[in-house]
């Protein structure tokens, strides 16, 4: 019996992996599962800090180092109530796994804190954001560890995070990845996660023999960076979104017209001054449903893209989504999918050959924004900037290549009948995973013959 405490999102997380069947063939690798599976270092540390009204505060903070076979730790801090040590291993642990197919020298690894700053003057963001990297400066740098945005954490904590390490640390270094533009920061860093899951889904698509987004129905949750921009790039490429969301409840597009891009720039708004959907005024074009998700009230769509936090697809609301005639799931949030519903996708792509839904997991599917932050951290190593179009085109040819090495890895280890789609949850499993571990071998950090 393990001496740890129950982490039910990282046993979930682990679980996903320790199911594959890589295994199978190559058994030597259970004991690197075993190795990689525990984080090279776990740093949790108090924020004390003052509120306006003068009153002393103290909240968690955390970092899980969690592998640095590929290069420095890289992955977001989430300012969060949620936030516990349970679910930054989780996002750590897919974080590994999920730079390691971006094909970029980045290891894994995931912060935060449980604070909440809905509701925060600005002032008191700021004196959280200082007192949190006073301690985290001690263990982070441009070579070591490279945080970035998560949800609750955008540019404005950014730029005080980074102001704090400079005056701690006495350097200007890429130690933070999302900065503003006129400061070392990328371009499309914030469209990033978005585009980069439209662009892998192109690649399901293109694949499947099921043409592009032009005319296609898309269901999308969440209302934050990655739903804003995944929707508006659908947009561009001809699709009707027809769902955003947040955790109040879901804005339903009536009829056949969908969200303009007007709509959803005003609800970027209406995001930024931490409002909720219900703000907006949408004047009967839509239908807002309180305290849903949007999955079994968007009817008949082909694409749906899971973009607002860990398992918000349930196994019903994944037989919903089949019964409905969706062929195509791409996962903008991390773990977004319960592993029910994903067993659901599995066994329909099974029975169902080249007509059945496609699931396509985070690590894959999600990783443009840390592929991005990777872009980043090269910019700032030479001092030099890149345009906005040398940094698309980069992101594309990523996920084209997220999505392939996926595709030929399932391929490889994944038996399949004729006709049937690859698993992209199986081959991006195993891909990430063995970049990884090879690594870690060479290193040393595991040594049975391989």
């Amino acid at each position: 019996m393990s001496n740890l405490p129950s982490e039910p999102e990282f046993e979930q997380a682990y679980k996903g992996l320790e199911n594959s069947s890589l295994f199978e063939k190559n058994p030597e690798y259970k004991t690197a599962l075993k190795v990689v599976s525990i984080p090279e270092r776990v740093i949790q540390f108090r924020v004390v800090w003052e509120d306006d009204n003068g009153v002393l505060q103290v909240n968690n903070g955390y970092r899980v180092q969690y592998n640095s076979a590929l290069g420095p730790y890289k992955g977001g801090l989430r300012f969060h109530p949620t936030v516990n040590l349970s679910i930054l291993k989780f996002l750590g642990f897919e974080q590994i796994f999920k730079n390691a197919l971006t094909g970029l020298n980045m290891g894994g690894g995931k912060g935060g804190a449980d604070f909440e700053p809905k509701g925060k003057s600005d002032n008191e963001i700021r004196r959280f954001c200082d007192s949190f990297m006073r301690e985290l400066c001690k263990h982070i740098g441009a070579e070591t560890d490279v945080p970035a945005g998560d949800i609750g954490v955008g540019g404005r904590e950014v730029g005080y995070l980074f102001g704090t390490y400079k005056r701690q640390r006495n350097k200007w270094e890429g130690m933070v990845t999302g900065k503003g533009g006129n400061w070392g920061g990328s371009l499309i860093r914030p469209e990033a996660t978005g585009y980069g899951l439209v662009y892998y889904v192109e690649q399901m698509l293109k694949y499947a023999g099921k043409g592009n987004f032009s005319g296609k129905r898309v269901a999308i949750s969440g209302s934050g960076n990655v739903a804003q921009y995944a929707a508006l790039k659908c947009i561009e490429l001809g699709a009707t979104v027809v769902s955003l969301s947040d955790s109040k409840g879901s804005l339903i597009a009536e009829g056949d017209a969908g969200f303009k891009p007007e709509d959803v720039e005003a609800i970027a708004d209406i995001k930024l001054a931490r409002q909720p959907l219900t703000a907006y005024e949408h004047k009967g074009a839509f239908k807002y449903i309180e305290g849903a998700r949007p999955w079994v009230h968007v009817g008949k769509v082909d694409v749906a893209l899971p973009s607002a936090t860990q398992n918000e697809v349930s196994e019903d609301e994944a037989k919903t989504l089949v019964s409905n005639g969706c062929l195509f799931i791409a996962e903008g949030s991390n773990m977004g999918c319960t592993q029910e519903a994903i067993d659901v996708f599995e066994a329909e792509r099974k029975e169902k050959g080249g007509e059945a839904i496609w699931y396509a997991p985070g690590k894959a599917s999600n990783c443009g924004g840390v592929a991005v932050s990777g872009l980043e951290m090269a910019q700032n190593s030479q001092r030099i900037s890149w345009t906005r179009e040398e940094v698309d085109e980069r992101l594309k040819l990523i996920m084209k290549e997220a999505f392939e090495n996926g595709l030929n890895t399932a391929k490889e280890y994944v038996e399949a009948k004729e006709g049937e789609l690859p698993s992209l949850v199986a081959g991006s499993n195993i891909a990430g995973f063995v970049k990884v571990v090879q690594a870690m071998h060479d290193q040393g950090d595991w040594w049975e013959s391989m």
